[in-house]
């Protein structure tokens, strides 16, 4: 046998250097360092840092460890981030702290030293297509005795993050059904794509859908660009505006009544709070104002709070609404849905 033989020189030299490979490869895998205010140290790795919490991994547990990012007072890691800053600017650079409280960050030969409380996202730069995707879904259901009530709720959204590009989706769907009346269904989507420039301010592009019953629209078509501004970036909330140009479709389901065309400005303004206690608030108000079709304008609106639960999970309450200060014959000048659901989150 192997172990009835004395082990040569060379061998001892080789068994040495793959055991000390070995342990390199192991600590070399954990390079990223977390010291909290208490003093408490991680090793291990960054996944992730948005809304104000950090996301780390480490070897010695099966799930990440979730660290609100105001609580950290030292970093250090080797890896190469997206990173982007409370007043706008965005960087792909390495962190590591010098003195307490700041971290200095090196983009290829600028560098640069920051709070730790100014950098407000961070996202390891990766090649592969699923680190730089957020995902969630979320389903609800409702029913009640009276009337056999039966309703169906879907909510999704999806993220697409690059370094100076961002692009976003979401499908929402709710459906009822009940005796004596017809089913009702009412579905929204939505695919934006978003340039960040230059001292918050950006770019984007937006195509929204919408079929409602309720306002007899078969499917409304909404493409829409402009210009924003991010007028608060930190790590508790974000709050923009944008204007633009609208240019707005409609088909209707009642018979005899054409189909729409309309040139549209638009006004948005978005606000996302975070991290208060595990509740995140987010809402979003769009106004309108046609510039083909006198007197008309349009409004929507949204409201979505949401407590995260351990694992990913999460419930959330949503609001949405839509106005038309000119609807068709028959059709109602607002519709309004509310959603109770239950979700997970892939990050």
């Amino acid at each position: 046998m192997f172990f009835n033989k004395p082990l040569s020189t060379s061998k001892y030299i080789v068994v040495f250097f793959c055991l000390f490979g070995l342990n390199s490869a192991v600590f070399w895998a954990q390079n990223d360092t977390l010291v909290l205010k208490n003093n408490d140290q991680l090793i291990g790795e960054i996944k992730s840092m948005d809304k104000g919490v950090v996301t780390f991994k480490t070897s010695y547990s099966d799930s990440d460890f979730k660290i609100t990012w105001l609580d950290v007072k030292f970093v250090r890691s080797a890896q190469s981030f997206l990173l982007t800053l409370s007043n706008g600017e965005r960087l792909n650079s390495t962190l590591y702290t010098e003195n307490s409280n700041y971290v200095t960050l090196q983009e290829e030969t600028t560098k640069k030293t920051v709070l730790i409380a100014d950098i407000v996202y961070i996202k390891p730069v990766k090649t592969n297509f699923l680190s730089r995707v957020v995902a969630s879904i979320s389903l609800g259901f409702n029913k009640t005795k009276s009337n056999n009530l039966n309703q169906f709720s879907v909510n999704s959204e999806l993220s697409y993050t690059a370094y100076k590009w961002l692009f976003s989706g979401s499908y929402n769907s709710v459906r009822s059904n009940q005796d004596g009346v017809s089913e009702t269904h009412r579905t929204d989507a939505r695919l934006s794509l978003t340039y960040i420039m230059k001292k918050d301010w950006f770019f984007s592009s937006e195509t929204n859908f919408l079929s409602n019953d309720e306002q007899k629209l078969k499917l409304r078509s909404t493409v829409e660009a402009g210009l924003g501004k991010f007028f608060i970036r930190s790590n508790k909330l974000f709050f923009g505006s944008g204007f633009g140009l609208a240019w707005n479709n409609e088909n209707f389901s009642a018979i005899n009544i054409e189909n729409k065309n309309s040139m549209e400005a638009y006004g948005n303004i978005t606000l996302n709070m975070f991290d208060f206690n595990d509740f995140n608030l987010n809402t979003d108000l769009s106004f309108y104002p046609s510039l083909t079709e006198s007197g008309r304008y349009r409004a929507d609106y949204k409201l979505n709070l949401k407590y995260d639960l351990p694992l990913d999970f999460f419930v959330k309450l949503g609001l949405t609404y839509n106005y038309d200060s000119k609807p068709i014959a028959g059709g109602s000048v607002s519709d309004y849905v509310i959603q109770s659901s239950f979700g997970w989150e892939f990050n």
